[in-house]
């Protein structure tokens, strides 16, 4: 029976967080689990050290911000993990406060895996020092990062996106009036607004996203909500545009969806794999966004561009990101069928470039062996 620690500081993380607790359950039926995350992995493996919803810090001026808490998290993460002593320590993308649990946890002897690296890529290259030192087994889920860490003298382990494993079931067997009824919508094509995880975030991108809505009275608008953030929150937000939100639904939404307004993350990959044609949307503190564009080393924002190394989405970034231009991008998205053609073709290619499923179940049979090692 092997005991883990797994930490995910956000959305993404919780759901492949989630699906690794599931496919390390299957090798070993008795393990045992304690955990930061979100609802997905606490309805496997019970209550969490700490909720996502407590963690989740947006930009360089929000962290400043709320430095004091993020401070005393880590301080109550060190005295929990040394409590527990696990076998083997899993962390899940989060860097920031990941990579300084690595530290202490190996300075306790402990073995730790990092599942889904930090964008070293992007920014803070500087980090794989660090990583090199704490991390026993790198295992990455973006085709490209094992040739990055190759060039600066480290080898890991590509096991494929955990996304495709959770994506293809539900993207083949989607139900359109099954998923109108249940939601008491109209039959009318829907535009999905996906506009993030993080109140903060959401504030800033759904005012912008709804604004369009009025342009295309063919189409229903309907909101991708969390239902962790409030009903009353969303409310707030859509009661002037008379938008539709659904709770916890995002890929049976994306699954029904002819185009969708994707804030910049995680969401424009999910979309990319459900085939619907997306702009992606970003807008941020201008503060941070300052500090971002010095610090930031990449050619894209979308991670469906950054596989792909070319453009295949329109980034609609900061002051681009306006009325006007996501009314002429959705226009092509949804009445230039040549736009769409390529962009589904695109589409094709990437989950070929992705690997295949089961990228679960392999790391899992990796983390396992390492336990018991």
């Amino acid at each position: 029976m092997a005991r883990y620690y797994v930490i995910a500081g956000e959305s993404s993380g919780d759901l492949h967080g989630a699906n690794l607790v599931k496919s390390l359950r299957q090798q070993d039926p008795d393990a045992v689990f304690r955990f930061w995350g979100g609802d997905r992995m606490s309805a496997l493996a019970g209550q969490p050290v700490k909720h996502i919803r407590e963690l989740a810090f947006m930009g360089f001026l929000e962290v400043l911000l709320n430095i004091m808490t993020i401070l005393r998290n880590i301080r109550l993460c060190k005295d929990d993990l040394v409590k527990y002593n696990p076998d083997v320590l899993i962390l899940i993308d989060y860097p920031g406060f990941n990579l300084r649990i690595a530290e202490f946890a190996r300075r306790q002897g402990m073995k730790v895996v990092y599942y889904i690296s930090p964008q070293i890529w992007a920014w803070k290259q500087n980090r794989i020092k660090k990583i090199k030192k704490t991390v026993d087994r790198m295992l990455v889920i973006l085709p490209f990062e094992k040739d990055f860490y190759a060039r600066l003298g480290m080898d890991v382990d590509f096991v494929g996106h955990p996304l495709l494993d959770e994506v293809l079931p539900i993207r083949e067997s989607a139900d359109y009036r099954a998923f109108i009824r249940k939601n008491g919508l109209p039959e009318k094509p829907v535009v999905a607004l996906l506009p993030g995880s993080r109140k903060q975030e959401v504030s800033r991108m759904l005012k912008e996203m709804l604004a369009v809505a009025a342009q295309f009275p063919d189409y229903q608008f309907v909101v991708a909500g969390v239902s962790g953030l409030g009903k009353d929150f969303y409310q707030q937000l859509t009661q002037p545009a008379n938008a539709a939100v659904v709770y916890d639904q995002t890929y049976s939404l994306l699954a029904n969806s002819r185009a969708a307004l994707v804030a910049s993350g995680t969401a424009t990959l999910e979309t990319a794999l459900f085939n619907v044609p997306q702009v992606v949307c970003y807008t941020a503190n201008p503060v941070s966004y300052a500090i971002a564009r010095r610090l930031v080393k990449i050619k894209y924002i979308s991670l469906v561009n950054l596989i792909m190394d070319r453009h295949v989405l329109k980034e609609l970034i900061q002051q681009d990101f306006n009325r006007q231009k996501l009314t002429d991008e959705l226009t092509r998205l949804l009445d230039d069928q040549d736009y769409r053609n390529a962009m589904h073709a695109a589409y094709r290619e990437l989950e070929s470039i992705l690997g295949g499923q089961g990228a679960s179940c392999t790391a899992a049979a990796m983390i396992a062996q390492l336990a018991q090692s």
